[in-house]
Order: C-alpha cells, then structure tokens, then sequence
C-alpha cells in the first residue's frame, strides 16, 4: 500500500488528480446536512458530496465517487473520520481544510485521490491514513543542531 507515500501539498491553481468529488467517512448522519450546507457557504457546491456507509468500506474509491451527489446522507458510519478530496486544486484544498480547522471540527484524517489510490477500497485508504498520522505524531522533532533535519 505504500506506493503512495505522503507528499506535502503547494497551493497551486493546477487541478489534482480525479474527478470533482468529496468522500466524508464517519461522520454522523445529524452532521451531513450542515457539513453539505457549509460547503455551499465556501463555495464548493458544485462537487457532487458522497457521505461513505459501512458498507462502502470494501468499494474502490474511483467506484465510491462515482455515486450520485449526497449518496449516503442521513446514514450513519462507523468508519474513522475522514475526508477525501478529488479534482480540487492544492488552493481549494487548503481553502477547505483551513475552514474545518477554523469551525473547530475534531481533528480527522485528509487525502486527496491520486492515480495509485483510486483503486484501493475505501477500508485500505483509511488504514494507510491512519498509519500515517501515526508515523507523523511519532516523528522526532527537527534539531536546529542536527545536520541531516532529524533524519
């Protein structure tokens, strides 16, 4: 799973990878709504929104993201709390993660889709999230006196 390792993301105008398209893992059925009615707010109302089910967990997300806008919504998922962006540009994607940040959400797990991803099942995108959130919080600091960066 590995092949898609973690890349810092610029904040360029240049579209990513897939399709326009939102995927919203474990996020309780009372929050889709809202979650839906802010992304018109900040001006993403025209990504089709997929709410991801349990059932969806063994998809592949190229399948997950082509369900019709709002798919999902009003069920409830135990999946861990994630979102998945296609389609946007590195400056939408800031844009959207800067304004869950700033609405004070629980802190959940990003991607967006590449090439490599597309066709994992939803269940491996997220274990290779978490896993990497994890190796994340684990990593040493920087030194300033360290001449490889912590290394």
């Amino acid at each position: 799973m590995s092949d898609g390792t973690f890349q810092k993301m610029g904040q360029t105008q240049e579209r990513m990878y897939g399709p326009k398209g939102i995927l919203f893992c474990g996020y309780a059925a009372a929050e889709h709504q809202p979650l839906a009615d802010a992304l018109e707010q900040i001006g993403f109302g025209d990504r089709p929104v997929v709410f991801v089910t349990d059932s969806d967990a063994e998809k592949p997300l190229k399948e997950v993201l082509a369900y019709e806008n709002h798919s999902g919504m009003g069920q409830p998922s135990d999946l861990a709390r994630a979102t998945i962006m296609s389609g946007f540009t590195q400056q939408e994607a800031h844009l959207l993660m800067n304004a869950y940040r700033q609405a004070g959400l629980p802190p959940q797990l990003w991607a967006t889709l590449t090439p490599v991803s597309e066709g994992w099942t939803v269940a491996a995108l997220l274990k290779e999230l978490a896993a990497e959130a994890e190796a994340f919080r684990n990593k040493p600091p920087k030194r300033d006196s360290d001449p490889d960066g912590g290394k």
